[in-house]
């Protein structure tokens, strides 16, 4: 627990601010009623760091959602707007998604006093258990009476799932890779847990699929490895024998070690308690985010021989190991996918065959990576009509605009 004076000094800047953001982290998995008591308090919106995902129920209109590169537009406006931030249980380590420095005032409680200050200047650092300080915080908070902060973080969150809807039911070739996450959302089971490899499905995971209370989502969120999301459901599995698992993962990640891991599954499955775990695979036969990167970062197009991988049947291999197979190259065969894979009683391998071109946009693009992008044609990419498909309706939109 922190000392009371260090309490006392914390709730005087947050009762001074006016448009307090708060950002949630894996510390605060545990402290979701205390999260949305302080949150209701003062009248803040929250982010999500990936490993918070599952901290707060993404049906509360103040959840901004997630926040970074994979992160939502909401979050990444909050962060830029906020006078007072207050960061609870997480190491977020992409200080650019963060208030600028001078912009606002920083309170953070996390349990591990090397973590304090080392993304954001903070004036005051809590050392404690996220749920007993957020409880000894609260009394010494005011009521905000002013609810114009929230009421605009309200409207971000409409705005934004309704461009979400927008996007992931455009049309690709052969499958929108947004709609794969989009339509599992409101089938995803009661007190599901979901998993996510590293690539550009963690981008679906971040921002399409709406937690509930009582589900668990992980993914690598420290060091973005990938190779992560089938024995992490395995592992989920073992953990929660009684719950559904849902794995999402890329045909890259599966490639390097996730397909072996279904033996594994192949194996065991029939100890569990409760027989649905779910992997679904994107297969776009590339190395997909680094794909991206490649164009926004550098301004290089694709190059083939590092991010072409082959073509595998998944759904296949999955029926030779005495698992269940669907495969998906119709958009319009998602959802009843879904509902199969999720009334399965034995553990679905699900492919989806989607389109490479659909690009992962961050929540904010600059006028250089709009340039990059270009260069990025300009040099010749090796799918250029594609890429200028699947991009032009999304990251163009969003560029023209905004000039900075």
């Amino acid at each position: 627990m922190p000392h009371d004076e260090d309490l006392d000094r914390a709730a005087e800047i947050l009762n001074s601010g006016t448009k307090v953001a708060m950002l949630i982290g894996a510390g605060a998995l545990a402290a979701t009623d205390d999260v949305i008591a302080v949150a209701d308090r003062l009248g803040a919106g929250c982010a999500n760091a990936l490993l918070g995902k599952a901290a707060l129920p993404d049906d509360l209109p103040w959840v901004t959602g997630s926040i970074g590169l994979l992160g939502t537009e909401p979050s990444y406006k909050m962060m830029m707007d906020c006078d007072t931030l207050l960061m609870v249980g997480s190491g977020f380590p992409y200080a650019e998604f963060l208030p600028k420095e001078g912009s606002a005032h920083g309170v953070q409680i996390d349990v591990d006093a090397s973590m304090l200050s080392i993304r954001f200047p903070m004036e005051v650092g809590l050392v404690g258990d996220a749920v007993e300080t957020l409880r000894a915080l609260l009394p010494r908070l005011r009521q905000k009476t002013d609810d114009t902060w929230r009421k605009a973080i309200e409207a971000n969150v409409r705005t934004w799932w309704e461009m979400l809807e927008e996007r992931a039911k455009q049309p690709a070739a052969p499958v929108n890779p947004q709609r794969v996450t989009w339509e599992l959302s409101p089938r995803l089971p009661d007190l599901a847990v979901v998993t996510s490899d590293s690539g550009s499905c963690a981008n679906w995971f971040a921002r399409d699929l709406k937690m509930r209370p009582g589900m668990k989502a992980s993914l690598s969120g420290g060091l973005a490895s990938m190779g992560a999301a089938v024995p992490y459901a395995i592992a989920a599995k073992y953990a929660h024998p009684d719950r559904p698992v849902i794995a999402l993962v890329g045909d890259g990640a599966m490639q390097m070690n996730n397909m072996a891991e279904l033996i594994t599954v192949a194996k065991y499955w029939r100890d569990w308690q409760d027989h649905r775990w779910i992997v679904c695979i994107f297969n776009n036969e590339d190395l997909n985010q680094v794909t991206w990167e490649q164009r926004i970062i550098n301004g290089d197009p694709k190059f083939e021989a590092s991010q072409r991988i082959p073509n595998v049947s998944y759904s296949r291999f999955a029926e030779l190991i005495g698992l269940r197979g669907i495969y998906v190259d119709q958009p319009e065969l998602l959802a009843s996918a879904w509902e199969q894979a999720l009334a399965s009683e034995t553990p679905v391998v699900l492919e989806v065959k989607t389109d490479p071109e659909v690009p992962p946009l961050p929540p904010h693009i600059t006028l250089q990576q709009a340039k990059n992008f270009s260069m990025a044609l300009i040099k010749g990419d090796p799918n250029e009509e594609g890429v200028i498909k699947g991009a032009a309706r999304q990251m163009l939109e969003s560029i023209l605009p905004d000039k900075t």
